[in-house]
């Protein structure tokens, strides 16, 4: 994989040479672009090689020269079950959901149930727009070889790897959880609670977050089978006794409070190890805003940052990486 930031020109020479592309960028930018193989989603925040900064005129692409072949498609919101149906045996597929749609609840209930979703790597993001524009401007994606823009459902580009080739998939959450802290856990799923049981006591869950002075920059975690899994706050209403998270909460399931990583940029530069301008990356916006990520840098990765990661399922305040491995080394490792 090659990433770099473009110009709407050179995207677009990019797409007419018949390279399969996967490009983030301000709507405006993005509906300028002709027809071919590539997929976008609406982003106008990006970790770049010189920092992160806001961009409403240039446009993230990521090439997958190492691609045999690749095609595109569109999903409606009742036909995400049917992600994985026309996946190439050896390959990975690449997915961008709008931001705040139907298809984006559904896919974070839902997706873990569906046929076949972890048979092969499942990478994208869940698109964005300008934090001034939340409420004003809906988020959107693109199917590049139709052409069309949705702004719900999803698009996918699903991608044929060569022989003596894998697809490999890896998330970097810099959160663990604070054993020191309470358990918590919900009973139901969903994208806001008002009770919880805490240690034990069925509390409201806002005014126990305000209560007890909880960082809401810093997500709640599960931990699934070793994996640290984050909910991050969205917001919290003490008075209506009610708190909305950018990813359901799962009825059941333990969470605890995040320990403080410390100073983001520095944390994610010293852990993002490996050749980050030849992998598939993506960061969350929270990562970008909470860590101030404005004019630096975070290792050798860039990419959009976004308002939601997908690796399998949906994830929050992390960055997911996808790279190209020789079948040899995958065996090996």
């Amino acid at each position: 994989m090659k990433n770099a930031m473009m110009t709407v020109a050179e995207a677009a020479k990019r797409i007419e040479q018949g390279h399969a592309l996967m490009i983030a960028g301000d709507e405006a930018q993005l509906a300028k672009l002709p027809k071919g193989t590539w997929i976008g989603g609406t982003s106008v925040y990006f970790v770049t090689e010189t920092g992160g900064r806001e961009d409403h005129e240039m446009v993230f692409v990521t090439e997958f020269p190492e691609a045999k072949a690749a095609k595109t498609r569109f999903v409606t919101t009742e036909e995400l079950p049917s992600l994985a149906d026309q996946a190439f045996d050896n390959g990975a597929t690449m997915i961008l959901i709008p931001a705040f749609s139907e298809a984006h609840q559904r896919f974070a209930l839902d997706g873990a149930g569906y046929p076949d979703i972890f048979g092969q790597p499942l990478m994208g993001w869940i698109s964005g727009v300008a934090l001034a524009d939340i409420g004003k401007v809906t988020p959107k994606t693109y199917d590049g070889t139709t052409g069309q823009m949705h702004e719900d459902g999803a698009v996918l580009m699903h991608v044929e790897m060569p022989a003596g080739h894998m697809a490999d998939i890896d998330i970097l959450n810099l959160f663990e959880q604070d054993n020191d802290g309470p358990t918590i856990l919900f009973g139901k799923d969903g994208f806001s609670a008002t009770t919880a049981i805490v240690d034990g006591k069925e509390v409201n869950f806002a005014q126990w977050v305000q209560e007890n002075g909880v960082n809401t920059q810093f997500p709640l975690v599960a931990n699934y089978a070793g994996a640290m899994i984050n909910v991050s706050f969205q917001a919290v209403d003490a008075d209506g006794g009610k708190v909305d998270f950018y990813a359901p909460v799962v009825e059941g399931v333990e969470y605890r409070l995040a320990r403080n990583p410390g100073a983001y940029a520095e944390v994610f530069a010293a852990r993002a190890t490996g050749n980050g301008a030849q992998e598939l990356s993506c960061n969350c916006i929270l990562n970008y805003l909470y860590g101030e990520l404005e004019g630096k840098t975070t290792g050798s990765f860039t990419g959009p940052a976004t308002f939601g990661e997908i690796a399998y399922i949906l994830l929050n305040q992390t960055m997911v990486r996808l790279r190209d491995v020789a079948v040899e080394q995958a065996n090996v490792a």
